[in-house]
């Protein structure tokens, strides 16, 4: 079997060579794709050394699977190649995510949303993707009828330039690139992508639009508030939820325990909560501060963390691949 993996020199892309060696997939002809500055670097992969070919000559190998993580323009003049020799094309960026026939897929919620035919599936947003594994059960029990989100995002959620420029800041140094109009470190920023004519910001946007498109419910109220942190890894994310149903507490902490990918971590009386300090480096999205919200009929809220870089990127995609790889599809 051979995977391409382009983007492969860069933040998630590293780490998705790491998860495929975590989730075994080992046997198999590795094809490590970046740009033409980084094409011919070598990487280790499986206790072996591969040098980094151009995204022209993987294509030119026909793999089996490709995992973007590469950016939307270059998903965008990829990808369909890739489809075309009949590989399966796993991409991290937003170039597909909200296109109707490409299937945006968390495996623990919605891996049914992918078929035969598919030869694109879209990875969500790193915010997204922990928040719907947390909501799955809840809206499957209940129905969602409005979100009111807000989010403490790290600065590897920025890429190297996020984690370079709060490094150098702590030390006093000038970055050359920076990924922030305004310094990061002893300070928060509320602002994530780019604003609309409405002002809010394309990461506030994706998190509405995502979370309906993944829950299978358009009707669903989301409203979002994004702030980038002085946190190496891991987001945040303080999460109201109002229900169609009414529910007991015990009943929402009984169903997220028992979720797939889902560590409760609830215990105020020992001070016990999510953090990204624990979420570091781990797979699961972890929940805690389960509570209800009095001020409305049938609401509640939930603190979610994870690690961005794993199960907000990297992790999603390579779960999705190893399903797949698991129901013999290609």
């Amino acid at each position: 079997m051979k995977i391409a993996v382009v983007g492969a020199t860069g933040l998630v892309g590293s780490k998705m060579l790491q998860l495929l060696e975590e989730y075994g997939l080992t046997d198999i002809e590795l094809l490590p794709a970046a740009s033409s500055r980084s094409i011919g670097k070598e990487i280790k992969f499986a206790g072996k050394t591969h040098k980094v070919i151009s995204v022209e000559d993987a294509i030119a190998a026909c793999p089996d699977y490709a995992i973007f993580s590469a950016g939307a323009s270059t998903s965008k003049q990829y990808a369909p190649l890739f489809a075309e020799k009949g590989c399966t094309v796993v991409d991290n960026s937003s170039a597909w995510r909200m296109d109707p026939n490409v299937p945006l897929v968390v495996p623990e919620v919605n891996m049914d949303a992918v078929k035969p035919e598919h030869r694109i599936i879209a990875n969500p947003n790193c915010s997204t993707i922990q928040m719907v594994v947390a909501l799955c059960p809840i809206h499957k029990a209940y129905g969602i009828k409005r979100l009111v989100i807000a989010t403490y995002q790290s600065v590897s959620g920025s890429g190297i330039k996020g984690l370079q420029q709060m490094e150098n800041e702590e030390k006093g140094l000038e970055s050359p690139v920076k990924a922030y109009h305004y310094p990061i470190h002893h300070n928060v920023i509320p602002h994530g992508g780019d604003f609309d004519d409405q002002g809010y910001t394309t990461e506030e946007m994706k998190l509405v639009n995502e979370t309906r498109k993944i829950l299978r419910d358009p009707d669903i109220a989301v409203t979002a508030t994004v702030v980038r942190v002085p946190v190496s890894g891991g987001h945040s994310e303080a999460v109201n939820v109002e229900t169609r149903k009414p529910f007991e507490i015990k009943d929402v902490r009984k169903m997220l325990s028992e979720m797939p990918g889902v560590v409760v971590v609830d215990d105020p009386s020992r001070n016990l909560y999510p953090m990204p300090l624990y979420a570091y480096d781990k797979n699961e999205v972890f929940v805690g501060r389960i509570r209800r919200d009095d001020s409305v009929e049938n609401g509640m809220n939930l603190w979610v963390v994870s690690d961005n870089i794993r199960k907000g990127a990297a992790t999603n995609a390579v779960q999705i691949v190893a399903q797949l790889i698991r129901q013999g599809q290609k």
